[in-house]
């Protein structure tokens, strides 16, 4: 695989995405049927985004939002963000400097926002053979997914599984690498005539 696209545009604790870390991204693994609740807990939506991504998923992995990085991956099984359509859960993993949420299938309402905030998210039947603690590669072009470290900690390179997931739309591409909804408008109306 050539070397993975990099996740241009997200912001994270404040700092642009960096490029793909030489070791891969770190996964954290969740269960299947996520909902929105557990990204963005009802008690804390009336504060803002940090305050909720203090508090991201703690009800089922209360050290995630302490332990989380920027570059970070989460896959997840299926019907990840189900549930409302809050959108701080997906600005909260944002926040926290998740790159990519990788699931065999998403709530609807979770997607939209998602790409909306200028996080992608790679849909792939064969997420759950990825583990806690792995280390992935992606490439959201060409909608490839690679373990480049065991949870184990053995490199494996190349020699890594490799996933192939569904194509992502040019248009959600476009709204990945802006950053999101908001940054594309603005750049779209700082280029118009006046």
């Amino acid at each position: 695989m050539d070397k993975p696209a990099a996740v241009s545009g997200l912001l994270q604790r404040g700092r642009r995405a960096a490029d793909v870390p030489a070791l891969g991204h770190r996964v954290w693994r969740l269960p299947s049927d996520v909902d929105t609740d557990a990204l963005a807990p009802r008690r804390w939506m009336k504060y803002g985004a940090e305050v909720i991504a203090q508090h991201c998923l703690e009800a089922l992995q209360p050290q995630f939002a302490l332990h989380a990085r920027p570059g970070d991956v989460i896959v997840a099984g299926a019907n990840f963000g189900i549930g409302s359509s809050r959108e701080q859960a997906a600005s909260a993993l944002v926040h926290l400097g998740i790159v990519a949420v990788i699931a065999p299938s998403f709530g609807g309402l979770f997607y939209r926002n998602a790409f909306s905030v200028g996080l992608p998210l790679l849909t792939c039947r064969e997420a759950e053979a990825v583990a806690d603690g792995e280390r992935v590669q992606f490439d959201l072009e060409r909608a490839l997914v690679r373990c480049v470290v065991d949870a184990g900690g053995r490199e494996l390179g190349e020699r890594g599984p490799l996933l192939q997931c569904e194509p992502i739309p040019a248009l959600l591409l476009e709204l990945v690498h802006a950053g999101g909804r908001l940054p594309q408008l603005k750049r779209r109306l700082q280029r118009a005539p006046a």
